[in-house]
């Protein structure tokens, strides 16, 4: 990729929450002094990278480093396994006879495994890349016999590896950057403790808070479930199963983020424009993937991408921010559609300008195109 981007992404919300506060209730974000709507970068992060794995299933190249219920050093120890890096031994040990049968009836943790060797020996192996943390809270809580837990000690005692070289650690962190749209896309701390280190990663791509164009109001409803979690529940209410819940919404918002992408950290991570362009499908796309009934109707209304010819670019990002503005077309009662707002270029309507997907110079290396 050999240009620098700005753009300017423009999505509304009608009866739904966009973006939940766990500090207040999980009431809709807002900026409290001035009472603006609020969306962060990590909720629209989210969502990109969600649009990513059902489009690609998790599959690589374009695989997704941070999703749910991910164990994030699995990747690296993957990483360097892939890469052929050796960080040090298993460690294995044989099981008497007195202790066979109670390690079989447990559910050891990953890294820990039975085997038997050539000898037809059975013996207990603690793999290299094993996590002393889960195998230390897995004795805690299984609280095995005192002979196992002994040997066990004894072997987590004995496992020996090593910080992987600095060269080593780069050539993790390009197999990331390689296997990973998120990374190579946003960037990412791969320096973990409990996994091989592969580094850090700034990522080329960097989003704004969304904030609402007018201030929002949140609106909370009363809702009902004609059921119960237990009988206990249903015994209380003699018979009248019916439970009360609360639910926050945004009548209407308009809201307006910021995005930028650097081509010499493109260049570093690896990021194609075969990547960038997922990126503007994702944007475009990304909320008819995440329907919900907390978030009522949420669109994608605008993306307004500005393209310098140099790859450092052609102009402050700030000063073509401010050429594109937005108004209410009528003043009178609150917004409550897309059409109630008027995007602007240069004070002028942004259709008169600008047609969809056909770039419109501006001078001095800069063009504009509307992709949404």
């Amino acid at each position: 990729m050999q240009h620098r981007y700005d753009f300017i992404y423009f999505f509304d919300v009608r009866d739904g929450n966009p973006n939940g506060d766990p500090d207040a209730g999980n009431l809709p974000r807002v900026d409290p002094e001035t009472g603006h709507g609020l969306v962060t970068d990590v909720c629209i992060k989210r969502k990109i990278r969600n649009f990513v794995a059902l489009s690609y299933d998790y599959t690589r190249p374009n695989d997704i480093y941070v999703r749910e219920k991910a164990v994030l050093g699995q990747s690296h120890v993957e990483a360097f396994k892939a890469l052929g890096f050796n960080l040090g031994e298993t460690v294995s040990r044989p099981v008497p006879d007195s202790m066979q049968e109670a390690l079989e009836e447990l559910d050891l943790p990953d890294g820990l495994s039975l085997d038997v060797n050539e000898d037809g020996e059975n013996i207990l192996t603690l793999a290299l890349d094993v996590d002393k943390k889960l195998v230390q809270t897995w004795l805690k809580e299984v609280k095995p016999s005192t002979e196992i837990k002994k040997l066990l000690s004894e072997m987590l005692k004995g496992s020996k590896g090593r910080k992987p070289t600095a060269e080593e650690t780069e050539k993790g962190r390009e197999w990331m950057c390689a296997n990973f749209f998120d990374i190579r896309t946003f960037g990412a701390v791969l320096s973990l403790k409990s996994a091989p280190n592969c580094g850090q990663v700034r990522g080329p791509v960097q989003l704004t808070f969304a904030r609402s164009i007018d201030p929002i109001v949140s609106s909370e409803h009363a809702i009902t479930r004609v059921a119960v979690a237990t009988e206990a529940e249903s015994a209380k209410q003699h018979g009248d199963n019916r439970t009360m819940g609360r639910k926050f919404t945004v009548p209407y918002g308009l809201y307006r983020a910021h995005g930028f992408i650097s081509a010499p950290f493109a260049e570093k991570t690896g990021f194609t424009d075969a990547d960038l362009d997922l990126l503007w499908k994702a944007l475009s796309q990304l909320f008819d993937q995440d329907r919900s009934a907390a978030r009522g109707e949420m669109s994608a209304r605008a993306l307004l991408v500005f393209k310098h010819q140099d790859r450092l670019g052609n102009a402050p990002a700030h000063q073509l921010f401010d050429r594109i503005e937005v108004a209410r077309r009528n003043g009178d009662g609150p917004a409550r559609a897309f059409s109630d707002y008027e995007i602007t270029l240069d004070g002028e309507p942004l259709e008169r300008r600008l047609s969809l997907d056909k770039p419109l110079d501006l001078g001095k290396g800069v063009t504009l195109t509307r992709m949404i």
